[in-house]
């Protein structure tokens, strides 16, 4: 199981900062040139507004990325337990050896057919190591297949521990790669959301800025105008009186 998940923002670039041009001399019933200032000031700090939101998106993909990073050690882990259970497969035991019954010798006849008591003795040693044989044959194999249950018992325990400690483990895996799966789906959705809304206030606040300083430009044309007219007309007047003084 693997996952691709790539989070690209873009980001929104600072206009270029708007020169306000002021006048060297202010009118003193309206103050011009402290109002220039106190919006100047207010758009500097617009920009240093957004240049902080900007390292605080930043901040969140690198916890996004650290947690995707996360995500994919857990799937490591995972694969490395789904393949150690695949290889570790118990073998199957060897089985009983075989143990051939002892063969009965015959009784020894003498020359003539009769049986001498030798025979007889002989005869009867034979019957006895042959019902011996037989007898402990069997409780041999039975014992050598009960020890070999014995020792193939504890390996079969252990197998059976180390595939429900594996399966353990497996599932914990799982539940970690579905938790941090659910953390990062939660923490992209918070981060665009809050990234969108930063946004979206910023622009809005920039607007009523830029506004603003449109405003009290076109009002600064204005004023310059009266006060280039107002230069004309005492120009006027001072050439209107020298003419009377002169005359």
């Amino acid at each position: 199981m693997s996952s691709t998940m790539v989070l690209t923002m873009a980001d929104t670039a600072p206009p270029p900062p708007t020169t306000l041009t002021t006048l060297g001399t202010s009118c003193p019933s309206c103050g011009s040139n402290d109002t220039l200032e106190q919006t100047q000031s207010q758009l500097l700090h617009a920009h240093a507004r957004i240049a902080e939101l900007e390292s605080q998106v930043r901040l969140l993909n690198q916890k996004a990325t650290a947690a995707v990073d996360r995500w994919a050690d857990y799937e490591d882990e995972l694969t490395r337990l789904r393949a150690q259970h695949g290889g570790g497969q118990p073998a199957p035991p060897p089985p009983p050896p075989k143990n051939d019954p002892s063969s009965t010798s015959s009784p020894t006849q003498n020359s003539e057919g009769g049986l001498s008591s030798g025979g007889m003795l002989q005869t009867g040693t034979n019957r006895l190591s042959s019902l011996l044989s037989r007898k402990s044959t069997p409780n041999l194999a039975q014992q050598q297949q009960q020890q070999q249950q014995q020792r193939t018992q504890p390996d079969t325990e252990d197998l059976i521990k180390a595939l429900t400690r594996e399966k353990s483990l497996r599932k914990e895996a799982e539940g970690r790669i579905a938790a941090t799966s659910r953390e990062v789906e939660e923490l992209s959705a918070s981060l665009f959301e809050q990234a969108n809304e930063m946004v979206a206030d910023e622009r809005r606040a920039r607007a009523k800025l830029e506004e603003r300083v449109g405003e009290l430009e076109r009002r600064d044309r204005e004023k310059r105008r009266r006060l280039e007219r107002l230069e004309s007309a005492m120009t006027r007047i001072e050439k209107v009186r020298n003419l009377l003084n002169e005359s």
